[in-house]
């Protein structure tokens, strides 16, 4: 699935000869998309820039759907779009993964069986989520610029980049419902402001079985073939008058600006494709130095760390269905960035990147010479700067993922702490009890998917794999009770081993169980809270990456800003008039385009460019818990009747790829062809260049997507949600 995906490639070291022929590579801006439009046509493109983007008119960007939550509604995780005049929106199965979790359970399973509203009154509301729609987009560049000097500090320059921006935002929304958000491109060269209307009400419709929906599972993922019908299905609702509202039994669905016409027509090598979603951030202005930090530290730790999780997880969830659906979301998002890991460092190794980026920054010394000094001096800062840092890199990812995110109570329990000494600390009696009763329902949404036996097994294993690879002085102390290296601490507690030293914190902790801690809080004692072995273990652990991050001198951050700052801004003055450069993904609103291709990933060995559900049953495999295929699609396949969805010859299409650009956050994004009609979803990238966040790759690099002819399919002939079809505009 696509949460990292994939400017520098062999091309780079050319790149600045004129009329280089150009790759698919570039995650565009809507405002800008005119200046590529030439290249854009060339690919097949049929449409204005006007049809694509504009302020006045209804256009395709008013289709495009942001996925964000509550507090952070500009970090878009999943993009989705609009299909019917009604708020329809779909987006992939794995986006709306967690939305199904939350709404299952054993008597009413939707991840096991899927969902299917067949009106609207059966739709599930989901609070906290939220959908982004772009109004408009302002380059700003020079209000802000005309603040900063090269002679700031970082943190001057911060200062002054967020008080011009929230007077930028403050001007963009006064007298309107709309919000604001100003951000930086090209590692804070320019500076866009982004105007968007956040809906509120975003109501689940349908998904098909996890089966289904996940078919392949870790096997295939990041893989080519794929036969998986990753989509979901909500609904944007807003207040009578057409303004965003909180969840409300009044509220009407959204009456859009534009949506996409889904099509059913024939797909053909080729063919152009287009895709618009929230991409969320690439690193392809990294240096060789941050590279090797991050092959060898970063992806090779956090790949290892989660191999324990992802080994604990599959166990306990094949042994009870009930667990299976507590844990399905958190192994999902566990085990993707686990695959992702290891997935890029194969491909970084495989396409050499490391000797692209090297050529590079030869090729950027030899321009920078007579240069002003920020320029000659830009990548001696970033090398001694991450060199500086090297010693706290490997300690805070074993406490960040090893002690804070991978076992889930300690901090929970820390945090849930922290909550408990502000209430207690209140004078007022109705404000104490208020809050209380807050901690009370937080506590309850974190152990409703929560087993002890699980997360008992999790902390073993990852405490006794981090104090077995960490340096010494960052253990905290909870953990030094376990004399494992010889001569280094003294057992004091009778406790030899972390398999006894978590029996024994779970045995006295209020927090080891949901009836433990309601009846702490039924008398919350502060002394006992801070003697929990739980709330201990979360504390020191969050205290100590606090103090790993501490130890590291400012100077490191503010000279890694800073020449990072200046590369970016000499690379782009290097290649001025030469070709254009797309800035990173962050989270904003892009347009990348390229055209449906087969391709050939080794020697002897040719991908098509497309798979039927003849694949489906060719993989099935009913021991397999990644490859089971649902009785109805069997019986249905066997049936052969595909109708209108079938190709022309007579096979029902599952996914094809493309060559867009894409990366995390673009899941769920439209793929679009020339005439702006809706032919896929895009779901994931192919591991021979999961280099691509780093390093496009133009020659493997490929965006894989579901088929819209077999959403549709799945739609009408297996759920048989003719509602929803109704709605939808397609064409063929």
């Amino acid at each position: 699935m696509v949460k990292k995906h994939f400017l520098f490639t062999i091309l780079l070291a050319a790149m600045l000869l004129p009329g280089v022929a150009r790759a698919d590579e570039g995650m565009w801006l809507l405002s800008l998309i005119g200046k590529n439009y030439a290249d854009m046509q060339k690919h097949g493109l049929r449409l204005t820039p006007e049809d694509i983007y504009s302020v006045n008119s209804s256009c395709i960007k008013d289709a495009i759907v942001g996925l964000g939550n509550n507090g952070r509604p500009f970090a878009h995780f999943c993009t989705g779009e609009i299909i019917s005049d009604q708020g329809l929106m779909t987006t992939n199965h794995h986006c709306g993964y967690g939305k199904l979790q939350e709404h299952s359970t054993v008597e009413h399973d939707y991840l096991r069986d899927g969902f299917w509203a067949y009106s609207k009154n059966e739709e599930l509301p989901n609070p906290g989520l939220t959908a982004s729609i772009l109004v408009r987009m302002e380059d700003v560049t020079d209000r802000v610029r005309s603040q900063l000097s090269d002679e700031m500090s970082e943190a001057d320059r911060d200062r002054a980049i967020k008080e011009i921006s929230e007077k930028i935002t403050a001007e963009a929304t006064k007298g309107t419902y709309y919000e604001a958000n100003v951000s930086p491109m090209f590692n804070g060269n320019q500076f866009f402001l982004f105007v968007h209307v956040i809906y509120k009400d975003v109501r689940l419709v349908g998904a098909p079985p996890s089966s289904m929906g996940n078919f392949g599972g870790d096997a295939d993922n990041w893989s080519w073939p794929r036969h998986t019908c990753d989509f979901s299905m909500f609904r944007i609702y807003s207040a009578p008058d057409g303004s965003p509202a909180e969840y409300n039994v009044s509220n009407v669905p959204l009456k859009p600006k534009h949506h996409l016409p889904i099509s059913i027509r024939e797909l053909n090598n080729g063919d152009y494709s287009m895709v618009l979603g929230f991409p969320g951030s690439t690193d392809r202005f990294m240096t060789s130095y941050e590279l090797d930090e991050t092959m060898n530290i970063t992806n090779k730790l956090i790949h290892e760390l989660r191999t324990i999780k992802i080994n604990i997880l599959k166990k306990a969830m094949k042994e009870s269905q009930e667990t299976r659906i507590k844990y399905a979301s958190k192994y999902a998002n566990c085990s993707n960035y686990w695959k992702y890991t290891a997935e890029q460092n194969k491909a970084l190794k495989a396409l050499n990147t490391m000797q692209v980026k090297l050529d590079l920054e030869n090729d950027y010394r030899k321009w920078s010479k007579g240069k002003l000094p920020k320029y000659a001096d830009a990548l001696s800062l970033i090398s001694d700067a991450v060199s500086r840092r090297a010693p706290y890199m490997a300690a805070n990812v074993y406490v960040a993922d090893g002690l804070l995110t991978g076992p889930e109570l300690p901090f929970k329990a820390y945090r849930l702490g922290l909550a408990i000494e502000r209430a207690l600390g209140e004078e007022d009696y109705d404000a104490q009890l208020a809050q209380i009763e807050a901690i009370r329902a937080s506590a309850a949404e974190f152990y409703k998917d929560y087993e002890a036996d699980v997360e008992r097994d999790i902390m073993k294993g990852y405490f006794d794999y981090v104090y077995s690879h960490i340096e010494a002085r960052y253990i905290p102390n909870f953990m030094k009770v376990v004399d494992k290296r010889k001569g280094l601490f003294a057992s004091n507690k009778g406790i030899d081993n972390f398999s006894k030293l978590v029996d024994n914190m779970f045995d006295n902790s209020f927090f080891a169980t949901k009836a433990a801690f309601e009846r702490f809080l039924r008398n919350p004692d502060l002394k006992k809270l801070h003697n929990d072995p739980i709330f201990v273990a979360g504390q020191q652990s969050y205290e100590k990456y606090i103090e790993i991050h501490e130890q590291i001198p400012s100077s490191v951050r503010d000279d890694l800003r800073r020449g990072t700052r200046d590369f970016t801004d000499g690379l782009l003055q290097m290649n001025a008039g030469q070709r254009l450069m797309a800035p990173d993904a962050n989270s904003t609103i892009r347009c990348t385009y390229g055209n449906v291709k087969a391709y050939s990933p080794a020697d002897g060995v040719d991908y098509s460019f497309y798979t039927t559900m003849a694949g489906v049953m060719q993989k099935e495999d009913p021991d397999d818990p990644e490859f089971v295929v649902p009785e109805r699609l069997k019986k249905l396949y066997k049936e052969g009747d595909f109708g209108r969805y079938a190709n022309s010859k007579g096979q029902l299409p599952t996914c094809f790829i493309t060559t867009n650009d894409i990366t995390g956050g673009n899941s769920g994004s439209p793929v679009i062809n020339a005439r702006g009609e809706l032919i896929g979803l895009a779901f994931d990238g192919n591991g021979e260049a999961m280099s691509g966040d780093i390093d496009f790759e133009e020659n493997l690099q490929r965006c894989i997507c579901l088929d819209s002819r077999y959403l549709l399919w799945v739609i009408d002939k297996y759920a048989g949600a003719q509602n929803l079809i109704d709605e939808m505009t397609i064409v063929k």
